[in-house]
């Protein structure tokens, strides 16, 4: 594979880009569904706490669903941007699996902070808890933005706001610290933090694991 073909930014490799079309396709099926099939389907695919039987595959689907255009566009913009190169690092398999582990144990992650905050409120006297629900694939993006970070630690990335340049092992360590500043801070938002977190760990594990079995190398 050539230097040139490795380095084009319109050249995207076989997952990310078919992860790039379901996400965008499942977004537009969301939008595009009559309000009474919209909740039905947000309701079946979401991952929603309390578990039920439908956690199992709730834990994989809803990865690929967003709540509105521009968490959309993020996730899939850091996909396109990071994902490239993890994909041509790792070989497409490898990186499939290390996508769906990371985005997998993010909802797991995120599971166990509800039962923590619900456990929390019952222990306070609360009668009724609310109902949590996660969508999103930055669980798996934050794996990926880990993934580069740990392969190509060096390698400069500009940021926009603010208008600074961060070597990408530093801009990991940030972003991660951002991340649990935040869980700690803004218990009950809207943003899953320690999600985030949970894909960044369980991608560190997996990528850890394949260094120590010489699956590979960096």
């Amino acid at each position: 594979m050539s230097t040139e073909y490795y380095r084009s930014q319109f050249n995207v490799p076989m997952v990310v880009k078919n992860l790039l079309i379901i996400n965008v396709l499942v977004f537009l099926t969301q939008t595009l569904l009559p309000s009474e099939l919209k909740a039905w389907f947000y309701e079946t695919f979401a991952l929603s706490f309390p578990p039920t039987l439908r956690t199992i595959f709730q834990s994989l689907t809803y990865m690929f669903m967003h709540a509105n255009f521009s968490h959309l566009f993020f996730n899939m913009f850091a996909l396109w941007m990071f994902g490239r190169i993890v994909e041509y690092d790792l070989g497409s398999k490898r990186f499939l699996t290390y996508y769906l582990v990371c985005g997998v144990g993010a909802g797991l992650i995120q599971l166990a902070v509800n039962y923590v905050e619900v456990s929390s409120l019952l222990a306070q006297g609360y009668m009724s808890v609310p109902r949590f629900t996660t969508v999103g694939a930055s669980g798996a993006v934050f794996g990926l933005l880990l993934a580069y970070g740990m392969l190509h630690p060096n390698n400069i990335i500009m940021l926009m706001f603010p208008p600074i340049a961060l070597k990408a092992k530093w801009f990991v360590v940030i972003y991660g610290v951002l991340e649990l500043m935040g869980g700690v801070a803004s218990s009950g938002s809207n943003v899953a933090h320690f999600a985030h977190l949970g894909g960044m760990l369980f991608g560190f594990v997996l990528l850890r694991y394949w260094k120590k079995n010489n699956k590979i190398w960096y």
